[in-house]
């Protein structure tokens, strides 16, 4: 993989949809959890997969959820909450919420409610 600061969303958002219908979670589930931590709807998911948008220009156009802080633990053997750059941190966020739909945890949870 290569930085988070060229990738595209579009290049791992296939990824997410199969983790998640692999696990027998549905893609309205995941978008839930997308526009929970983004703000983006299902539409504007894919306008930003369309318009082949960055990690950086995706969250540069988010509404980033007030409570994203409150998403901790581990991601690749690195605690979220610790995370020092911005960008990583937040797409480390969304990698996060879909390991835990993928995992079972029910919605509630998941979006922190």
């Amino acid at each position: 993989m290569g930085s988070f600061h060229t990738m595209t969303f579009a290049s791992v958002y296939p990824h997410y949809v199969t983790k998640v219908e692999r696990k027998g979670r549905t893609t309205a589930e995941l978008h839930q959890v997308i526009e929970w931590l983004t703000g983006f709807d299902e539409q504007a998911v894919q306008e930003q997969v369309d318009a082949g948008s960055t990690f950086p220009e995706f969250f540069a156009a988010a509404r980033l959820n007030p409570a994203a802080s409150r998403i901790t633990g581990s991601i690749c053997g690195v605690r979220v909450e610790e995370i020092e750059d911005p960008l990583v941190q937040q797409v480390r966020y969304l990698d996060k919420l879909v390991d835990e739909l993928a995992k079972g945890r029910s919605m509630a949870k998941v979006l922190r409610s």
